[in-house]
């Protein structure tokens, strides 16, 4: 997997959920929380995510071939989306359910020091799978940019899947920690069953964020409006002889950008000084956006309207 994959974010945050998961399964064996089982369902439906995506960035190495002449980079959008379904359907919906059948059906909660130990070592394990996390993501983050608009900007799922992830499992594991601990102080099964809903809600919420961001990437993003100006800027270049007359671009993967443009230049350029001048215009393009690796330039007829004229 790329640097941008976030590799280590992602075996950091699968050895921990493991962990995790399991600590969890046997405190609600052994205390009956419905929160426990919560949150070990949460757990395992991480782990399974983690594994999706390595498997997915394994996936998008794979050469192009004549039925994907591009490559298979998009295929880390198509895991990434996947991984928003699981953690909507097994996390989300089951902590719900769980949460509504034991208001239904209360339940005696015995031994509640065990799975509270669990929850405090769970959410420092958490939190060193998110301080990786937040260090992998810090080498791509923009200068000034926000978290919010890392994961909503960023090319590469797995990063802003990982993020969103350990932040939600951390917020989770302080819901499963309010709901056990009231549940010991008053004696009330209710504050657990109540924790158990409010962590599926917030998997839930979770799930329909990374859904929406997702398909925006299956769908086709093209460049950022930084890297667009860098572009554009390239292409029209110092006393170049053509006029920038459109100009599209479209991420083929996390890691590579395809640039297409059409430029004018007049009628009576010979041919091969319109193709020296495009040669030059790539080059301008890949040393500014190293991430245009696959560029297309066409040559018109130059159109006095066609001076200026570009969009994206």
């Amino acid at each position: 997997m790329s640097a941008s994959g976030g590799g280590k974010a992602i075996v950091a945050a699968f050895l921990a959920n493991m962990g995790i998961a399991l600590a969890k399964l046997l405190a609600w064996l052994v205390s009956g929380s419905a929160s426990m089982l919560a949150e070990a369902i949460h757990s395992v439906a991480d782990s399974g995510n983690q594994l999706l995506l390595m498997l997915g960035g394994r996936r998008s190495r794979r050469e192009a071939d004549r039925e994907h002449p591009f490559g298979h980079g998009r295929e880390r959008y198509v895991y990434a989306f996947v991984v928003a379904i699981i953690l909507f359907s097994v996390g989300g919906v089951f902590s719900i359910y769980e949460g509504v059948e034991k208001i239904i059906d209360p339940h005696v909660v015995t031994d509640l020091w065990i799975p509270i130990v669990v929850l405090v070592i769970a959410i420092g394990l958490e939190s060193f799978s998110l301080r990786t996390a937040i260090r992998e993501s810090s080498r791509l983050r923009t200068p000034g940019q926000s978290w919010v608009a890392f994961v909503r900007r960023a090319k590469a799922p797995e990063l802003p899947v990982v993020l969103l992830e350990d932040v939600a499992a951390l917020t989770g594991l302080s819901f499963a920690l309010l709901g056990v601990g009231l549940t010991a102080v008053t004696g009330d099964p209710l504050f657990d069953a109540l924790g158990t809903i409010m962590i599926g809600t917030l998997l839930v919420v979770v799930a329909i964020v990374l859904g929406i961001e997702t398909k925006s990437l299956l769908v086709g993003e093209g460049a950022t409006d930084a890297d667009l100006a860098q572009i554009v800027a390239a292409i029209d270049g110092d006393d170049t002889p053509h006029a920038l007359i459109h100009l599209k671009t479209l991420y083929l993967g996390p890691d590579e950008l395809m640039v297409a443009a059409k430029l004018g230049y007049d009628d009576d350029r010979a041919l091969s000084q319109v193709a020296a001048d495009i040669d030059r215009a790539e080059a301008r393009i890949r040393a500014a956006v190293p991430v245009a690796r696959v560029i297309y330039l066409e040559p018109d007829i130059r159109r006095r309207a066609d001076a200026g004229r570009a969009q994206d």
